[in-house]
């Protein structure tokens, strides 16, 4: 077995973890988790859907997906609707609240992404991107 420290999965959690160290103060500054932005940049990227659709673009299980939907509901930040196809489905959208925080944010974000760029390399940043992708596209 290969030693501990040269596993895939390990060295993808540091990769994670070095990478939101540019982004994760600012999110803190606005009261907000990792996975908080990511549905709001899900949601505004796509305007709306359905919870199921979300927890998968999100990477997320529904169960966690439920209890950040709440809370972000709670904030102000994201709103459900019954589905006019079928009124059991949830779709769910931004407020005019979480539209002009992503817009007051989305400038700092950029900023930060331009930094790690600067100092990873864009050229290195491009290439593991499609690395990753690749990599999310095998099948077992």
């Amino acid at each position: 077995m290969r030693k501990f420290e040269d596993s895939l999965p390990l060295q993808l959690l540091k990769a994670r973890e070095a990478t939101m160290l540019f982004f994760r103060p600012l999110l803190h500054e606005n009261t907000l988790t990792e996975q908080q932005w990511r549905v709001l940049r899900a949601l505004y990227a796509y305007d709306e859907m359905e919870s199921k659709e979300l927890a998968e673009r999100c990477c997320l299980l529904s169960p966690s997906l439920t209890g950040i939907l709440k809370r972000l509901e709670q904030q102000g930040y994201v709103q459900r609707r019954k589905s006019d196809e079928d009124q059991r489905r949830s779709i769910i959208s931004l407020t005019d609240q979480s539209n002009e925080l992503f817009e007051r944010l989305s400038p700092e974000v950029e900023k930060r992404y331009k930094v790690f760029a600067e100092r990873y390399g864009q050229a290195k940043l491009d290439e593991l991107m499609n690395m990753l992708k690749e990599l999310s596209e095998l099948e077992p």
